[in-house]
């Protein structure tokens, strides 16, 4: 069958940066063939060579633009007009094929795409040959996020629409549930009787730059903690789902995300110094750029194991990390004697287990040594990016890593409550200060933030 692929919002930087790239590796490992057909549409009154054009000098990644280029086709389209979709699915046929519409655009314009892909007839409600896909952020709190779903509703079954998280579409967050469930020696010690604490990161250590006008709309927060940190979390903490199917794996995140709370006293809400002067910001601009928090599961198996999150711009390096720190051995043999799993997502991706060892030599000193998988040294040069493995798997009807409307419900329902505490603004100049802060707050150190 045929597959056709509608992008409305070709001309953004979602499109050169992600898209474009992502379908050139899938078509140079022939993951995509000439039955595929990707129609460009956006508002400027180009033709396929003008925007290839403008294309090449957005992107800075080779492109094999010899192979891709035939599967294009650039149309103009205003998704006001009605008469645009319906020129649009003149231009589709009637030909059976297997559809997907990716909306790269804001979600403000969601809800008038919609309308207009149902209006005209490209999609019929509860047809799984025909998908619509979108980007966060879905919403801007609990009340915009449904009221968006329930617009959505009205023209796509829940089966329809794929939400795209693209740390879903990261190797080693792949890798968790496979990592948990397929290694008993972890599988078997996943609980609070194991496990002290867990540690989740996100940390960049670039500022906003150019991105201003989009991130002081959204803060750490939105763009962070409601999606990828509560995805993480449920991952790492859910329990094991009845099968490997899409909807058994989602139910449990569901029950992590629903017990999840975070106390008003154990956060750190924070902005960079000089956060207001970037350009597109607001002179007066409150939008955090820094999240810390302790957080735990309101269940028997997490019972009293905090969860730290912590996500922010402008901080000492880049990491991207979940550290599950075990309890010291009850053996009473050995002093300090603990282990400590790493996953790391970004920039190097694998898995570190930290395990006692004596050291070498006369003494009988306990030390701490490493079993590591490097994931990026094994298969160097074949790891793709996020957005190959998600865009495939849409491509393919494969829903299992694009998050559910009620795993959406829920991680705004915690960003909500957040909201409504006192969190006045920390200003940092450098992450030492952000450290000795958390500090206070924890009432102690935190290892490995």
């Amino acid at each position: 069958m045929k597959k056709k692929i509608i992008i409305f919002g070709s001309t953004g930087n979602l499109m050169y940066k992600k898209l474009i790239p992502a379908f050139s590796n899938l078509k140079k490992n022939n993951l995509i063939d000439e039955n595929t057909k990707i129609y460009l549409l956006a508002r400027r009154d180009w033709n396929l060579s003008t925007y290839i054009e403008e294309a090449k000098k957005e992107i800075n990644t080779p492109i094999d633009w010899d192979s891709l280029v035939p599967l294009f086709e650039y149309v103009n389209m205003d998704i006001k007009n009605i008469d645009d979709y319906l020129r649009l699915k003149d231009l589709l046929g009637d030909e059976e094929s297997d559809r997907v519409f990716y909306l790269a655009v804001p979600p403000s314009l969601f809800p008038i795409i919609a309308k207009g892909i149902s209006s005209s007839r490209l999609v019929e409600k509860g047809d799984l040959s025909s998908r619509i896909v979108f980007e966060k952020p879905f919403g801007e709190n609990l009340t915009t996020a449904k009221e968006i779903n329930n617009e959505l509703w009205k023209y796509f079954d829940e089966k329809q629409i794929y939400r795209i998280d693209h740390y879903l579409g990261k190797e080693m967050i792949q890798n968790i549930l496979v990592v948990r469930f397929a290694n008993s020696i972890f599988d078997k010690a996943w609980d609070k009787e194991s496990i002290e604490s867990i540690i989740i990161l996100a940390k960049e250590d670039e500022d906003v730059s150019k991105r201003g006008n989009y991130y002081d709309k959204i803060g750490a927060l939105k763009d962070m903690v409601q999606s990828h940190l509560m995805q993480m979390v449920a991952l790492i903490t859910m329990d094991r789902p009845k099968s490997y199917n899409s909807d058994e794996i989602k139910n449990e995140k569901v029950k992590v995300i629903q017990n999840f709370k975070i106390g008003e006293k154990d956060m750190l809400i924070g902005q960079y110094k000089g956060y207001v002067n970037a350009p597109g910001i607001e002179k007066d601009s409150k939008t955090e750029t820094f999240v810390y928090a302790k957080g735990f599961i309101d269940d028997n198996r997490w019972e009293g194991v905090p969860i730290y999150l912590l996500t922010g711009k402008a901080l000492d390096e880049k990491r991207s990390e979940i550290i599950i720190n075990f309890k010291h051995s009850e053996s009473g043999l050995f002093d300090n004697s603990s282990n400590k799993l790493i996953i790391k997502v970004a920039p190097s991706e694998g898995v570190n287990f930290m395990f006692n060892v004596k050291e070498p030599g006369l003494s009988s000193k306990v030390v701490a040594s490493t079993l590591d998988y490097c994931h990026a040294c094994k298969y160097t040069g074949n790891t793709p990016e996020a957005y190959e493995k998600l865009l495939l798997d849409v491509i393919n009807n494969q829903d299992q890593l694009f998050t559910r409307w009620d795993e959406i419900e829920n991680s705004w329902r915690i960003i909500d409550e957040i909201k409504k505490h006192d969190n006045r603004l920390y200003i940092y100049e450098n992450y030492d200060q952000l450290k000795k802060k958390i500090y206070e707050l924890n009432g102690g150190e935190i290892n490995d933030i």
